[in-house]
């Protein structure tokens, strides 16, 4: 007989798997914001983890095409690929053969296609939200997973700028359910723009400004300054734009600019964005840029007042959601919450409740195998009136008991034996406090417990 090679247990490198208690808290994070994303109207759909790699191609640029985790076709793969082609060893040339799909690497890309295929069906404007897994093949390293969760909110064909004031007070409501401290960081493409242009920065020099500006928060104004000097800026323009990008006030900053009255759309947006909400978390700032290949109007970032971790949450406007498809434009703008770093800020700062992985009330222990079949029956009877109960098996000693309540955060135990059996009365002990309530009928706990 053949012996079956043993096999270390271990993950995939960048994923993780999750304990009962973190489930708990991630679905605490998941199911407060989908409570605010309905009360806005946004409606949950689903779409497939795997894409045809047609879809998912050419969407992120060089570098996120390389990320895509690609799957292989099944059975022979290799047998529609070219044997000159698998002789010349090029990757990129062979994949048209032997993969025809991927792992979504966003949701908002599989959203184009949803839209476009489904346009027929939908009500528009179209109010989504969804939340899922996506993949990722990058260096992994903390806070960075190859796979993970997004969490998004979408409205797609309506360019009115109270869809930017309701994303941005969902925002405000989410991270206030949640007991987060946060900054809720704004600008506008238009502003970046239109600071390049009154800068009279060549159109070379400006594609890397932009990217050197996104790096402001990481290396700080001097980092700015000497990749700038890099790029053979001149003095005067930088010491311009370090000023600018410290700049919080609007009024102020339209006094840089002399430029065209359209190009000013993006603070007159800004305002009206900032007045309509009224919030002291809400603020304008310059020096956030984001995806600006991407992006076509307002923009957000959200960071933790608490824990230095990045941003938790981001978004913005974009005009080309369904072009990219071939389909007629229709304007789109989504926000997104960075579960991952969520989840970490939380835990550090202690903000899960202590409830969240009370999932079981109560535990019922029968004494013997003799009490187990009547044990049963009464758990059965708590399950019928809507309280979680469970039964103890097993005749172990009550150190392991006690155990297993303290591990599942079970708030109540009763012990069943031949007399509780007899008399319908039970001692009821609160695992946390200790107390114990003599006498008690199985109506009484049942009461109790609801």
């Amino acid at each position: 007989m053949t012996e079956t090679k043993k096999i270390k247990p271990a993950l995939s490198k960048g994923t993780r798997d999750f304990l009962p208690a973190e489930v708990a808290k991630r679905n605490y994070i998941f199911d407060t914001i989908k409570s605010v994303f309905r009360k806005y109207g946004f409606e949950e759909i689903e779409t497939p983890a795997i894409e045809r790699l047609e879809t998912l191609t050419g969407k992120y640029g060089e570098e996120g095409d390389k990320l895509l985790f690609k799957i292989l076709n099944s059975g022979d793969f290799l047998k529609d690929a070219p044997k000159e082609e698998l002789a010349a060893g090029n990757s990129q040339t062979t994949l048209k053969y032997i993969a025809e799909k991927g792992l979504r690497y966003d949701l908002t890309v599989p959203l184009a296609r949803y839209v476009v295929q489904h346009q027929d069906e939908l009500a528009f404007p179209f109010k989504r939200f969804h939340i899922g897994p996506v993949w990722r093949a990058d260096r992994p390293q903390k806070g960075r997973y190859q796979e993970f969760y997004q969490c998004d909110a979408d409205v797609i064909g309506s360019t009115s700028l109270l869809n930017e004031v309701e994303l941005t007070q969902i925002y405000v409501e989410v991270f206030q359910l949640l007991g987060l401290k946060v900054k809720i960081r704004l600008n506008h493409r238009n502003v970046l723009t239109a600071l390049i242009r009154s800068l009279d920065i060549s159109e070379g020099i400006g594609e890397s400004f932009l990217p050197i500006m996104d790096k402001y928060d990481k290396i700080g104004a001097e980092g700015v300054r000497k990749e700038l000097s890099n790029l053979n800026v001149p003095e005067a323009p930088i010491s311009m734009i370090l000023h600018i990008m410290q700049e919080k006030d609007l009024d102020a900053l339209s006094d840089f600019f002399s430029i065209a009255p359209e190009q000013k759309t993006g603070i007159a947006e800004i305002r009206f964005v900032l007045d309509k909400v009224n919030s002291k978390n809400v603020f304008f700032d310059t020096s956030l840029v984001r995806g600006l290949n991407y992006y076509t109007g307002v923009i957000w970032e959200v960071e933790s007042e608490d824990v230095k971790i990045g941003s938790i949450a981001s978004g913005g406007r974009y005009d080309n959601l369904t072009e990219m498809f071939g389909a007629q434009n229709m304007p789109g703008v989504g926000i997104s919450f960075g579960i991952e770093r969520i989840y970490d800020v939380m835990e550090e700062l202690k903000l899960f409740p202590e409830t969240i992985s009370q999932g079981v009330k109560v535990l019922f222990v029968p004494r013997d195998e003799k009490m187990e079949d009547f044990t049963f029956k009464q758990v059965q009877a708590l399950r019928d009136a809507g309280i979680p109960a469970e039964i103890f098996l097993g005749n172990v000693k009550k150190q392991k008991q006690f155990k297993y309540v303290e591990d599942k955060k079970i708030a109540y135990i009763v012990e069943i034996g031949e007399n509780e059996q007899q008399s319908g009365k039970y001692r009821l002990r609160n695992t946390i406090t200790r107390e114990m309530q003599n006498d008690v009928g199985l109506q009484d706990i049942i009461q109790l417990l609801k």
